[in-house]
């Protein structure tokens, strides 16, 4: 991650995240409210300290249901207070007092029926509130490029958590696909395929970063809509599309590799094959693991941003859709580091 490009020009502050678990706030953005009835109970739940899955057992645990029979939208840091939602099935189960799993560390804010089970990225996106301590630099930059991430969005990278601790993730998936892994869970493969298919992304975003084309739809783009697994293939660019782009209801995309077409041509298919040129092993591995080829935005809006800098700390908040990262929102304004 220290090595990607940068879209607003070098950093010139640096600040403390995660001093304690109170300075990363983060609230879920459900797609819809609970039905009112139906086999499933969607609980919303805020915890501290701890993780989403150990929450998900718990929730089986107390319902006396299998494990599968508990989802949830999206998995959320234990270092942190998160809002987030679950769903129990019962299917004609006595509905247990959801209130004695409440702890120190665990609330139960609101739960209600609903007719399905919630799915994973089943979310509109995350809204953050960060407070960044010991904060030091050049603070007219550090609000100019604040200013430029609430009009333009940020490059859409995966975070460092994706990649495992000290890129573990990704020497794993290099042992997935040379053979030499062994047998391991449908979930930790899962873990190294995507991890593998976010580097090359990541790869592939820098690059246009450093082109700064990154937030421009390019000739022969696909280009995806806001909000939505839908796209289109740009054959041209016509005056129709950049009032669209600036208002953040299109944006260009980059591979998320796997089997299929990756559906681009000109300008945008050269720059991806100049790019991934270099990883011809990892995309034959992915293609052979089972991975569909996909699209995912190069850039990603920024709502409802705020902040408030005093002599040596920033509050700062604002909404994110669903599959980008705050850190990444941090890293083009700041040089954090954790306690």
């Amino acid at each position: 991650m220290p090595s990607l490009p940068h879209a607003f020009g070098s950093v010139g502050a640096s600040g403390v995240i995660r001093a304690c678990a109170e300075d990363f706030f983060v609230e879920e953005i459900p797609p819809c409210e609970p039905d009112g009835e139906g086999e499933h109970v969607l609980l919303k739940i805020e915890k501290r300290g701890d993780n989403t899955e150990w929450v998900a057992r718990q929730l089986a645990r107390l319902a006396g249901v299998p494990a599968r029979d508990v989802s949830y939208a999206g998995l959320k840091d234990r270092h942190a207070v998160t809002q987030q939602w679950f769903s129990v099935r019962l299917a004609g189960k006595m509905e247990p007092e959801w209130q004695m799993l409440a702890s120190d560390n665990l609330k139960i804010l609101d739960y209600a029926r609903h007719r399905r089970k919630l799915r994973r990225g089943a979310l509109r996106g995350n809204r953050f509130i960060i407070r960044v301590r010991e904060l030091t630099g050049e603070r007219d930059q550090l609000e100019s490029q604040l200013r430029s991430i609430r009009q333009q969005g940020i490059p859409n990278y995966f975070g460092e958590q994706r990649f495992g601790h000290q890129g573990g993730n990704l020497k794993y998936a290099q042992s997935l696909f040379d053979g030499s892994l062994g047998r391991v869970s449908c979930q930790r493969r899962g873990l190294y395929i995507s991890a593998a298919r976010s580097l090359l992304f990541n790869h592939l975003l820098a690059r246009r970063v450093e082109l700064g084309n990154w937030n421009q739809i390019l000739l022969g783009e696909r280009v995806a809509l806001q909000g939505s697994r839908s796209s289109f293939h740009a054959e041209k660019l016509d005056a129709e599309l950049l009032p669209r782009l600036d208002v953040m209801d299109i944006h260009p995309t980059g591979p998320l590799w796997g089997r299929g077409e990756a559906d681009v041509t000109a300008e945008a298919a050269d720059i991806e094959s100049e790019v991934l040129a270099g990883f011809t092993d990892w995309q034959l591995g992915l293609e052979c693991c089972g991975a569909d080829m996909e699209r995912r935005a190069l850039r990603a809006p920024v709502r409802d941003m705020t902040w408030e800098i005093t002599s040596d700390q920033m509050l700062l908040g604002f909404t994110l859709p669903k599959g980008s990262y705050a850190t990444v929102l941090l890293r083009e304004c700041l040089d954090y580091r954790t306690p």
